[in-house]
């Protein structure tokens, strides 16, 4: 079981490395739609199932119910997956690369944080569920991994 506190700080980790990466290698303008969209589109969509009831975080420090470690772990997992699409391909179809990419990652790690108490699912939707995790978890990480990654591709 990982520690909230490691959890948390890994995560972010991850965020600012990846962030400085782009930073780095690829256009500015790129970097900021896809970093700073990607937070605002994960923030709304954290906080929509959130205030649906259907989740609940248990790490803080958190804004409207949403923790902020949060916000770097989708935009930093997005853009590896988003920068290993744009090795094979480019375009509309690196995004949906990438989303495939983020959302499989998502799939295999995702029941770790339930099981280690990091956050719950509370909803009571039908459908399946794949080791405590319900299919709609895996439904937003594709849109949002879609839309996160489109916002850099005007750019590029």
């Amino acid at each position: 079981m990982v520690s909230k506190r490691v959890f948390a700080a890994t995560t972010i980790a991850v965020g600012i490395v990846t962030l400085l990466h782009a930073i780095v290698t690829w256009p500015i303008a790129a970097t900021l739609s896809l970093f700073g969209g990607g937070a605002l589109t994960a923030f709304i969509a954290e906080a929509i199932v959130i205030n649906l009831g259907w989740l609940e975080h248990n790490i803080g420090p958190k804004a409207v119910g949403v923790p902020l470690y949060v916000l770097c772990g989708w935009t930093g997992t997005i853009y590896v997956a988003f920068r290993g699409a744009l090795l094979v391909t480019d375009g509309w179809v690196a995004v949906a690369v990438a989303a495939i990419l983020a959302t499989t990652y998502d799939v295999f790690t995702d029941h770790m944080g339930v099981a280690d108490g990091h956050w719950t699912y509370t909803d009571d939707l039908a459908g399946p569920r794949y080791r405590d995790v319900p299919w709609w978890n895996y439904a937003g990480w594709l849109l949002i991994s879609c839309l996160t990654a489109a916002f850099a591709v005007p750019f590029l």
